[in-house]
């Protein structure tokens, strides 16, 4: 029932191998010339797929990839995967450690990043004509929401990443951002949810249909959230569940996976389950706890499918035949202003000074994973066109160069990133001073 000819399987393991392997050597690549990782495995993709190989040599590309009827779909599965996988990894990095201001820098930040870059998103979307770059579900509407969202989404792997390869990650900014980007992005996926429940509803809007699928997802997660966090700490360490007692990781991995297929079974996205699967192991786990099922759930995620996902997104790439540079370049433009501009001006306006609140608006400016996971969820639901996709899978990759370099240079510096962080430029400068005396 379940078997495959060995030719097949050959076939599949070795395409897949090729994949994982070009995916982790252009991601060490990358980290090596201080490039985020997610980059280089993206680009692996880009090589493999229509933009490079299949252009110069389709013969190749399609004996790889498309060898066998089935081998598109195993990769579109092990993508599915990836893509959990890395939201649940992204629950993960929410932060739970805050202060009465460090809630209010982060409430204030999240209404300033969030509600000007999505008005600015909508606006761009009816000035500019989009229609050519509508997906086979032909929504207006839904292709002006993702265009919004791709103006105000914010990352947490990618930024986690970067504070982590700085060594910045105990600071109280690095705190912040994540947390800012966290309930950022859970916001926009609701956003995204709608958008997506718009292509699946043949193009009709109701005010009606409207709120019921916001009141779904809203519910969903609160509902998940609050009992999550009442209930599963209390169940897990029960002497009966013999799950948990058989397999940590295997029980909060079952936890992700019951709960993605909730949330598909209510026409929510199942990278909520995901997501908030990860949220609930943070926040109502004993810190031991959650950090070992982290560093596991990141062992074999990082290693394998994750990798594979973003790599499997540059695949989907054709660069040669749907990509226009101009429209990309103002595109890249709009959006690195508005996000870097509403943040400086919120953090101004919380009487932060000029380097802070640029600090922080060119961190959250950062679309990286959840960037990508927007185009590839909008291009598989048909919102949006293999054109538009290419454009935000670039604006998400390109964006996620920026925080990196520029975070980079204020350490060098010996500047410091926020206030709370003095003790980290003075021993910035002092490295710097002991750099030199050693020279």
């Amino acid at each position: 029932m379940f078997s495959l000819q060995g030719s097949e399987i050959s076939h599949f393991l070795f395409a897949m191998g090729c994949l994982l392997a070009t995916a982790h050597l252009f991601g060490f690549m990358a980290e090596r010339m201080y490039i985020p990782r997610v980059i280089g495995e993206v680009f692996a993709g880009i090589v493999l797929g229509p933009t490079l190989l299949g252009h110069y040599f389709p013969n190749a590309f399609h004996w790889m990839f498309l060898g066998f009827p089935a081998e598109e779909k195993f990769f579109g599965l092990l993508y599915q995967f990836g893509l959990l996988m890395l939201m649940f990894c992204s629950g993960l990095k929410f932060q739970t450690n805050f202060t009465k201001e460090d809630v209010k820098v982060t409430s204030v930040l999240v209404a300033g990043a969030t509600i000007p870059a999505f008005i600015v998103g909508w606006l761009a979307a009816d000035t500019l004509n989009i229609t050519p770059y509508l997906g086979t579900a032909n929504n207006l509407l839904a292709l002006k929401i993702v265009i919004a969202i791709s103006i105000a989404v914010t990352s947490i792997p990618v930024i986690s990443k970067i504070f982590n390869d700085l060594g910045i990650m105990p600071t109280r900014f690095a705190k912040i951002v994540i947390a800012c980007a966290g309930i950022h992005d859970i916001l926009l996926w609701i956003a995204l949810g709608f958008a997506t429940s718009l292509a699946s509803n043949d193009g009709i809007f109701t005010i009606g249909s409207g709120l019921k699928s916001i009141s779904i997802s809203v519910g969903f997660i609160v509902g998940v959230l609050i009992l999550g966090y009442l209930l599963f700490n209390r169940v897990t360490f029960l002497k009966m569940n013999l799950l948990f007692r058989s397999s940590n990781l295997g029980y909060f991995l079952f936890i992700m996976f019951m709960l993605a297929a909730i949330a598909g079974s209510l026409h929510v996205e199942t990278i909520f389950g995901a997501l908030l699967a990860g949220i609930i192991v943070k926040f109502a786990m004993p810190r031991i706890v959650s950090e070992r099922i982290e560093q596991g759930v990141a062992n074999i995620s990082f290693s394998w499918f994750i990798p594979i996902y973003f790599a499997t997104v540059g695949l989907q790439l054709n660069l040669v035949q749907h990509f226009n540079l101009l429209f990309f370049l103002g595109y890249l433009l709009i959006a690195t202003i508005t996000q870097t501009l509403a943040v400086y001006i919120s953090s101004r306006m919380m009487k932060f000074d000029r380097l802070t609140s640029f600090n922080l608006g060119i961190a959250i400016n950062n679309r990286g994973g959840p960037g990508i996971v927007l185009s590839s969820v909008a291009y598989s639901t048909g919102i949006i066109n293999q054109d538009l996709f290419a454009i935000l899978v670039m604006l998400a990759l390109v964006t996620s160069w920026f925080p990196g370099t520029w975070l980079r240079f204020v350490l060098q510096k010996g500047w410091k990133l926020m206030p709370g962080d003095e003790k980290l430029a003075s021993t910035q400068k002092q490295d710097k001073k002991n750099v030199k005396t050693l020279h």
